[in-house]
């Protein structure tokens, strides 16, 4: 069995979205003949709150490594844990690959100052290695054009360090094309020298079988109502504010057939550990729906936190933006909740097709920003029949190998034949 290292400053327990793309990958990379060895750093130097419940899901003889790093000054001046860890993770890395025959590199960002590993590794060692992009690295967004501002010195020193650290680069993979396509427009060596891979995040069965024995309850609401309950959950996408806004002003135009339905976003907030950066209830006041029909928990809640809030709602709301890149993995985790979907998308997006052929739920599809008036007008209608669909939803007719590519087994599995190629 081949061995490949896999360097994650975060790892359960942190509770962080990003490590549950390195923990899925090291739980099925052992079908596929390769041996996953997690180096990430001693918990005890993670900032966020820790999640005991989410290191139980870790198979009990996966090998984790771990490195040190600088505690978190006072007052705060470097906080990212790649960067106060890089030497002691360098360190560790090199004696792993210099003891033990590894054949495959492989470094998931963010932390974006961990894929310089890569480059400093290959240098020392001669190991392949690769970089996958969970988020991309050089990203434009509001306030990265001002010049001299934070934000804009974060783009800068993205754009020069980046180069460096994908130069020598085998492997390049990334949660969707879109993550990596400006890598390689900017490198255009690594056409000729590097393999890429779109492989998004995979939904996983045991986790939803898991969640269950544990002592978790959910208390974001009681699961006791006579309310219809569909949850949103996750950071929402730029661009899905306009339609979220068509859907509320279509939801106050006719409220009285809303008067027994709660949507529920969890996560949603401006900043992941700030329980009151509210992004939802801006929108929700000025249709006065906020706190009757509309409710937004900001703060991200643990993982399995948000699965007991799915198996205890009545259903799952999805919600896409004016740009068709929704992916099936996300409407995956709404299926394995075993509740019927309710999704508002853009037509283009793949999703469309796959809820509506495995019948696991109702879209209302529209054509990007041109079309946005026509999810305030077919909001009501799409609504009614969502509610038709939930009280004769039966999980089981869901057709679930529709969406089997989408398993965290079968990106794993895409992953595995990449490495393949390489070693």
């Amino acid at each position: 069995m081949k061995k490949i290292l896999i360097i994650s400053p975060h790892y359960p327990p942190s509770n962080l979205a990003a490590v549950h793309r390195s923990r899925l990958f090291a739980q099925h990379l052992p079908l596929f003949e390769w041996e996953p060895i997690i180096l990430t750093v001693d918990e005890k130097y993670y900032e966020e709150k820790l999640d005991w419940n989410l290191y139980k899901l870790l198979p009990v003889d996966q090998r984790i490594e771990k490195s040190k790093a600088y505690k978190v000054t006072k007052p705060r001046i470097i906080g990212d844990i790649g960067l106060r860890a890089f030497f002691q993770l360098y360190k560790k890395a090199k004696k792993i690959i210099a003891e033990e025959k590894i054949d495959f590199l492989y470094i998931p960002v963010p932390s974006f100052y961990t894929a310089l590993l890569g480059r400093v590794l290959n240098s020392s060692t001669g190991i392949k290695y690769g970089i996958d992009y969970i988020d991309p690295w050089v990203h434009y967004f509001p306030g990265s054009d001002k010049k001299f501002s934070r934000h804009w010195f974060s783009t800068q020193l993205a754009k020069f360090l980046e180069p460096i650290a994908v130069k020598k680069a085998s492997l390049i993979t990334g949660v969707a094309e879109g993550y990596y396509k400006g890598v390689i427009e900017r490198n255009e060596h690594l056409s000729k020298s590097c393999l890429f891979g779109a492989m998004p995040y995979g939904g996983e069965k045991r986790d939803h079988e898991e969640v269950l024995k544990l002592d978790i309850v959910p208390y974001l609401f009681t699961p006791e109502s006579h309310k219809l309950r569909l949850i949103y959950a996750g950071a929402m996408l730029p661009k899905a504010y306009a339609p979220l806004e068509n859907i509320f002003r279509s939801v106050a135009e006719n409220r009285s057939l809303f008067n027994d339905v709660e949507f529920h976003f969890i996560g949603t907030g401006k900043r992941a550990d700030d329980p009151v950066s509210y992004n939802i209830k801006p929108l929700a006041e000025k249709y006065s729906l906020w706190n009757t029909v509309v409710f937004e928990y900001p703060q991200r809640i643990p993982y399995l936190d948000v699965l007991i809030h799915l198996k205890n709602a009545d259903g799952v709301f999805i919600l896409g933006s004016t740009e068709p890149h929704y992916t099936p993995s996300k409407v995956y985790q709404g299926v394995l909740s075993e509740k019927p979907l309710f999704a508002v998308l853009h037509a283009q997006s793949s999703a469309v097709e796959i809820i509506q052929q495995s019948k696991a739920g109702v879209v209302l599809a529209f054509n990007g920003e041109e079309e946005l008036n026509k999810i305030y007008k077919e909001f009501m209608n799409a609504y009614i029949d969502f509610r038709n669909f939930a009280q004769a939803f039966i999980p089981s007719a869901v057709d679930q190998l529709i969406f089997e590519r989408y398993s965290a087994k079968e990106t794993t599995k895409q992953l595995a034949l990449l490495l393949n190629k390489l070693t």
